[in-house]
């Protein structure tokens, strides 16, 4: 494959076009990738276009239409290699041979095992250029899900929560509302919206009867509605609960999915599914490949501390989004993260931040495994 990895000045500045385009997709063209495309001769913009939902035209779709008759000998810009094989749409890489343009830069390849570089392959037996690895770890970052499902068979995971800057969710009483601020809350919907599924605890649910929807606006979202997911090793969601009437769809995970309770909580619309057990509660590697098998590339857990400590202790939260705001709660209130038996600093889980950001009155804390 021909093209320096750093790209051009030009090809730089177009693939960072395509990136930008691309993000017109993070709430809503799941569980495809967000892809944008430019089709561009030196200096000159043809056409350009995104993904915006699964099973409506690709970016490649979009850019080539908008360009044309003038595509022909052009180059096209996306920050994921075409595809290269029938699904809800044709290929693309076919579609850009069709059109004659002369090269095609991508950011990176397709992780897909159904294209990983047979995209490149089909472009190159038809006598077109190919280049990849301009901003190529933007445009793996943008996709962070996509290529979480592809190559490990599971969603990213994030993990939210809010706390005051003592590290306490709620009061002894359970009560929560509010620790942060508007600001901070409306930033929680938009990590909703870049995922496909929410994860929570039947606790969480009995305590607080959060409903867990997105409520961003539908020109955003397309009106895509994340999956919302309750984890019930003891079969206790309430039938009424209001996280079953949200919108969208609800997905019980228990033990037993022929249980008496199991039939009441399908009369209430939701899904039920079944989950082997682990040593507490229900095995929750089991629950993220089965939500990597119903195409969630990114899951967001919002829940109380022993579903969330659970996660944290079995590897399985990948992000850490933590709201700390400016109050103090005291000793007696409610902790972040239930993880018993760590008695030494040598048994400490180590994190890395990646971001501290203001979000009105509060912090916005990010982290990696570190």
């Amino acid at each position: 494959m021909s093209g320096s990895p750093g790209g051009s000045e030009p090809d730089r500045r177009w693939m960072a076009r395509a990136l930008e385009l691309a993000r017109h997709g993070l709430y809503s063209a799941a569980p495809n990738p967000r892809v944008g495309c430019v089709i561009a001769r030196g200096d000159t913009l043809l056409g350009e276009g995104f993904h915006a939902r699964t099973g409506g035209p690709h970016a490649e779709i979009e850019a080539l239409a908008a360009a044309g008759e003038a595509a022909q000998g052009a180059t096209a810009y996306l920050n994921l290699e075409p595809c290269s094989h029938h699904g809800r749409t044709p290929p693309c890489a076919e579609a850009l041979v069709a059109a004659g343009v002369a090269r095609v830069v991508a950011a990176m390849a397709d992780p897909n095992p159904q294209v990983a570089g047979r995209g490149f392959a089909v472009l190159r037996a038809a006598g077109i250029e190919t280049a990849s690895g301009v901003l190529a770890a933007e445009a793996a970052a943008l996709n962070a899900g996509f290529v979480s499902r592809m190559t490990r068979g599971r969603p990213r995971v994030t993990l939210k929560m809010a706390a005051s800057l003592d590290g306490r969710t709620a009061m002894a009483s359970g009560e929560s509302q509010w620790i942060t601020g508007p600001e901070a809350r409306a930033d929680v919907q938009r990590l909703r919206g870049e995922s496909c599924a929410i994860v929570t605890g039947s606790g969480t649910v009995r305590m607080d009867d959060p409903r867990l929807d997105l409520r961003l606006d539908e020109a955003l979202t397309r009106g895509r509605q994340p999956l919302r997911v309750i984890v019930d090793s003891r079969l206790q969601t309430p039938p009424g609960a209001r996280i079953l009437a949200s919108p969208g769809r609800a997905l019980v995970c228990v033990p037993d999915a022929t249980a008496a309770g199991a039939a009441a909580l399908r009369a209430a619309g939701a899904e039920v599914a079944q989950l082997p057990r682990a040593a507490k509660g229900l095995d929750l590697e089991a629950l993220l490949a089965l939500l990597g098998a119903r195409e969630c590339n990114e899951v967001l857990v919002e829940t109380g501390a022993r579903l969330a400590g659970a996660f944290l202790a079995a590897g399985l939260v990948d992000r850490l989004v933590v709201y700390l705001a400016p109050s103090l709660l005291g000793s007696e209130a409610r902790g972040m993260f239930h993880l018993p038996g760590l008695t030494g600093l040598a048994d400490r889980l180590q994190w890395r931040f990646t971001d501290v950001s203001p979000v009105g009155d509060d912090l916005r804390i990010t982290a990696v495994p570190g």
